[in-house]
C-alpha cells in the first residue's frame, strides 16, 4: 500500500477503492511541544472509534468507516477531508476557559460549535464563515450541513455516554465530500474527545496534557465501557 498521509497519530495508506488508517501509539499534546509513545494507545484508539463510528451508523448518520483491517488499522472510505474542525462543547473546559471569561465546568444550555482551521502551523485558529470563504475551504451550504451533522452526533453521543456514567464534555469532528455528500470522517476517540467520570476526573488525552494520571489506564476505561 501507498502511504497518502502521516499525522501526529495516524497514517493513512491507499487501498484501492478504500484507505487504510492506521492507528499508531504515538501521543502529542501543545502542537507536538509534548511528544510520546504509549504501548497499546493506537489500539485503543482504533476500537473506540470503530464502536462510535458504528453506533453512529446504526442511528443513521453517515461515516466513512468500513470496518477493521485489524486490531489498530481501519478501512475507511476516500474522502476529501475539508480542513476544518469541528468543536462542539457541552461544558466548559480546556481553551474556552483560556479565552473567554467563562469558568471551568460551566454547563451549556446549548451545545457550543466552533469552527477552527485544521493548520498546526497557525495554531488551529477559530474561525467563522467569512473567513472559511475568502480561504476557499467550504461554502456556507456546506458549514451549515457540518454544523447540523455535528449536532445531531452530540446529541446521540452525550444520550449513549450518560448511560455508560460517562460525560461527553466536548470532542472534535472532521468531515469529508464524498459521492453521497458530506460524511464525518477521521476518529472519535480519547485523543478528539473530553470524557470524565461522575467525579469530573478525566478519561482522556488530557491525562497526557496536564500529566494528571495513567493515560492507558483511562484509554482503556472508556473502550471496556464501549465493549460492554
Amino acid at each position: 500500500m501507498r502511504e497518502m498521509y502521516s499525522g501526529k497519530a495516524k497514517t493513512v495508506y491507499d487501498n484501492g477503492d478504500e484507505v487504510i488508517i492506521e492507528f499508531r501509539d504515538d501521543i502529542t499534546a501543545f502542537d507536538s511541544v509534548k511528544q510520546s509513545s504509549i504501548k497499546g494507545k493506537g489500539f485503543y484508539n482504533a476500537q473506540t472509534s470503530a464502536k462510535l463510528f458504528e453506533f453512529l451508523e446504526r442511528n443513521g448518520v453517515r461515516t466513512h468507516y468500513l470496518g477493521m483491517e485489524d486490531d489498530a488499522r481501519m478501512k475507511a472510505e476516500k474522502v476529501e477531508i475539508i480542513p476544518l474542525e469541528v468543536i462542539v462543547r457541552n461544558i466548559a473546559a480546556g481553551s474556552i476557559t483560556r479565552n473567554y471569561p467563562i469558568k471551568g465546568g460551566t454547563i451549556f444550555e446549548n451545545p457550543v460549535v466552533i469552527f477552527d482551521l485544521k493548520d498546526d502551523k497557525y495554531h488551529d485558529p477559530m474561525v467563522n464563515e467569512d473567513i472559511v470563504e475568502i480561504l476557499g475551504l467550504a461554502t456556507w451550504d456546506e458549514l451549515k450541513e457540518m454544523r447540523e451533522k455535528s449536532l445531531r452526533i452530540n446529541s446521540l453521543l452525550r444520550e449513549f455516554f450518560e448511560e455508560k456514567k460517562i460525560k461527553l464534555v466536548d470532542f472534535k469532528l472532521e468531515f469529508g465530500r464524498h459521492r453521497d455528500g458530506i460524511i464525518l470522517a477521521d476518529e472519535i476517540s480519547c485523543d478528539t474527545c473530553r470524557f470524565w467520570n461522575e467525579m469530573d476526573e478525566s478519561l482522556d488525552k488530557d491525562l497526557y496534557r496536564f500529566d494528571k494520571g495513567d493515560v492507558l489506564a483511562g484509554y482503556k476505561k472508556v473502550y471496556k465501557l464501549l465493549k460492554g
